[in-house]
């Protein structure tokens, strides 16, 4: 598809409310923010389109809404300084973009491939380096419908899944004049601190590679269906997660795809990120997740009660692991899962799959005023083996961001045990 052409009907830089407290001015980064590549994590929120609401009004009220909710999170309108220690929080601001795209919405909902939605972005901002620049910047597209796209690239320096979704629903409640105070607590690195023997850092994110992105949904009724087979196959698991099913096929049917290329099985090596709050308190806003994942050594590992139990094996592990840690302990736990993940030797395994969940964080519910969103989603993933797991909007299914090398989605698309349980959202 041709990529529709954007004009931009305004720039600007949206300050705090309120200044920042000289005594919040210097914040530290955790050492799991320090670690982290410095990419902008692009989400986008499709809205059909608003009643009684010119595109002037919507700006205006995102704007407003913005400015007072960054006097809380008045990190996302700093600067990340290069040496990724910390963030100054000058008040400079955020950038925020209006944009008109000439086409209406459906072209890019009703496209098969996620990757058309790159559109609704500020251009060449989705995943790369967000050092020297603000943490935070918005985009308001609007089509030739009249439907809407709130997006927003925020940096991984300083917030995961669960950060972003707090900022954003706070700030959705803003725009709606919800009667509450935001309770960001920006004290991440005083539960795992930066530490003297710190690991190197990525100097930068890693280059694009030559892959595409479909997303999938498994209905309620098909992970119900997913999940007994799993429980029964497997024999002492019991009450699986929709997520962790949905995580097993998904393997499965990756490993497939490029055994059917290659001819052959080869190992692979996958993780899954998980929250780390609880044991960290609810309200700490930065970098807070682990990682946990395993091997699949022969054709026998893919076996889909095999990946599943090796799944729930592996989650349990870490969920020991971190239970009742002290500061001290949290942030060792994390330099030896660096270093542990640094010493692998990539070249033993034939693939590595990254998998991600932001499913009960509360993205679909997001409401600026004019309803909750037609789709949530986000820019082409830039690393290719990903599976980025989302609330489905309608209901109680889950939508996944695939994401494969053109030759491996070929093959991935086809294949019928995924679309068994599985059903590409665009055909």
């Amino acid at each position: 598809m041709k990529m529709a052409a954007s004009t931009i009907v305004s720039r600007k830089i949206i300050k705090p409310f309120t200044p920042t407290p000289p005594s919040l001015v210097h914040h530290n980064l955790s050492l799991v923010d320090y670690i982290n590549t410095p990419e902008y994590c692009p989400i986008v929120f499709f809205y059909s389109k608003p009643e009684n609401c010119d595109i002037n009004q919507i700006s205006h009220i995102l704007e407003n809404s913005l400015s007072k909710v960054l006097s809380f999170y008045y990190l996302f309108a700093g600067l990340i300084k290069d040496d990724n220690s910390y963030v100054d929080c000058n008040d400079m601001g955020v950038e925020y973009l209006h944009v008109r795209i000439s086409c209406p919405m459906s072209e890019i909902l009703n496209h098969p491939y996620n990757d058309v939605v790159d559109v609704v972005f500020p251009h060449d901002l989705p995943w790369s380096s967000s050092l020297n620049r603000s943490p935070l910047v918005v985009q308001l597209s609007h089509f030739d419908c009249g439907g809407i796209a709130v997006s927003a690239c925020l940096s991984h320096k300083v917030v995961d899944g669960y950060s972003l979704s707090r900022f954003l629903n706070d700030w959705a409640d803003i725009a709606r004049q919800v009667d509450f105070k935001p309770s960001p607590q920006f004290n991440a690195s005083s539960f795992i601190p930066l530490m003297d023997d710190a690991p190197a850092i990525p100097n930068g994110v890693p280059e694009p590679q030559r892959h595409v992105s479909r997303m999938y949904n498994f209905s309620s009724s098909s992970l119900r269906k997913l999940k007994d087979i799993v429980a029964t196959d497997s024999g002492v698991v019991q009450n699986p997660t929709r997520v962790e099913v949905a995580t097993a096929l998904l393997l499965r049917c990756g490993v497939v795809a490029s055994m059917e290329k290659s001819g052959a099985f080869k190992p692979i090596l996958w993780s899954h990120v998980m929250n780390m709050r609880p044991p960290i308190p609810l309200d700490t806003i930065g970098n807070a997740i682990s990682c946990f994942g395993s091997v699949a050594m022969t054709e026998d590992d893919i076996k889909l009660p095999n990946l599943f139990a090796r799944l729930r094996e592996a989650k349990q592990q870490l969920r020991g692991e971190l239970k009742d840690k002290n500061t001290d302990q949290l942030a060792a736990h994390v330099l030896k899962e660096r270093k542990e993940g640094a010493d692998i030797k990539m070249d033993m395994f034939g693939a590595y799959y990254s998998c991600t969940s932001i499913c009960n964080l509360g993205f679909c519910t997001i409401d600026f005023g004019w309803g909750r969103p037609v789709r949530v989603t986000l820019a082409r993933n830039s690393r290719k083996n990903n599976f980025l797991f989302l609330d489905d909007p309608s209901g109680d299914g889950i939508n996944v961001i695939v994401t494969l090398t053109e030759d491996d989605m070929l093959m991935f698309q086809n294949n019928k045990e995924l679309l068994e349980f599985a059903s590409p959202v665009v055909q």
